[in-house]
């Protein structure tokens, strides 16, 4: 699919999550088979633009085209002056979000908030858009099925930001009220799809090739984004895009192969966020990748104690080196095939 003037390889696209999908992570992923990737949400208030946290956002030295960047906050004027601010930092597609749930960006109105009032949604896109169309960069939405389950509006507000000039929507399945509890309900991404000539992306509780395929085939959507089931297991996207293209699973990783990912991926984490604050970000990390392992729990009592990243990389090459490099090191998730 196309958003603007970027062909994307494949409709497998990793999720923007606040934490996670950092540079080095991004860069993971779109080794592993990710046919997009959006960044973490970047603060729309200008105050905040020199601080670690939105420098370390803003950094995009090395990455892989198109870089795409998520703008969050409640002001038109400013989220369009943000969108400008990061095309000069390199951005070539602009996300907005609309779909985050957290207590701390509804409660300054932003995020899946807005939902609560669309004429201002129509004021923050068209702003947006009106920034961003001089200089040649699309912009997408991302959104959530409504506020609560009473007041599902994504029908209206996907037809208002398509009209106004929106070149793509994500669409979670959940309301905002709903978090990330349940299951999400891909009925109404089904009803958007029909409503609309651009671009619909399916998000919500995709975490294996076969619910990729469903989802996809249920919705008619365009793309699929993986979020919480990529977290440690970076390889789901070369396995979701090789099983839609090819009908096909591929291997799981083996012990030596998800040693060889983690500690690249450390290497470059490490040196992203440097000593203090690497070692220990990376330590969710080391858990996600090691959460389904056998025999990990003791490494990850020591893991969450060391404070050096070369003490770290050590336990973990350690451990590696007590494990078969050519057994398999995963097993595929469960299924979960219910709308």
């Amino acid at each position: 699919m196309r958003i603007g003037s970027w062909l994307l390889p494949n409709p497998v696209f990793v999720a923007p999550m606040a934490g996670v999908t950092d540079r080095p992570y991004r860069q993971l992923c779109k080794r592993l088979g990710a046919g997009y990737a959006v960044s973490e949400m970047a603060a729309s208030n200008p105050r905040l633009w020199d601080s670690v946290k939105t420098s370390r956002r803003l950094d995009h030295a090395g990455e892989i085209d198109p870089i795409a960047v998520q703008i969050a906050g409640s002001d038109p004027a400013m989220l369009a002056e943000a969108a400008v601010f990061n095309i000069e930092k390199g951005a070539r597609i602009i996300d907005i979000n609309m779909g985050c749930p957290a207590k701390k960006v509804c409660n300054t109105a932003a995020g899946s908030a807005l939902l609560r009032d669309e004429a201002l949604v129509a004021r923050i896109l068209e702003s947006v858009v009106a920034a961003c169309t001089p200089l040649g960069v699309p912009v997408t939405l991302k959104t959530r099925t409504g506020w609560d389950r009473s007041h599902r509006n994504a029908p209206r507000v996907a037809k208002m930001a398509e009209d106004i000039g929106i070149a793509a929507l994500t669409l979670h399945g959940r309301t905002r009220a709903d978090l990330y509890q349940g299951h999400a309900e891909y009925d109404t991404i089904g009803e958007v799809k029909n409503l609309l000539k651009i671009p619909v992306i399916a998000n919500g509780d995709i975490d294996s090739p076969e619910k990729a395929e469903y989802v996809l085939k249920y919705t008619g959507a365009d793309a699929i984004m993986i979020g919480r089931a990529a977290q440690g297991r970076p390889w789901i996207f070369r396995e979701v895009a090789h099983y839609l293209a090819t009908g096909e699973y591929l291997a799981p990783p083996t012990y030596g192969e998800l040693r060889a990912c983690l500690l690249d991926h450390l290497e470059d984490h490490y040196r992203f966020y440097g000593e203090f604050t690497g070692v220990r970000s990376a330590r969710k990390h080391i858990g996600w990748y090691l959460a389904e392992l056998p025999d990990s729990q003791a490494l990850m009592a020591s893991i969450n104690a060391i404070e050096s990243t070369r003490e770290q990389t050590a336990a973990l090459i350690h451990w590696f080196d007590h494990r078969p490099a050519d057994g398999p090191a995963t097993q595929r998730m469960p299924q979960r095939l219910a709308a």
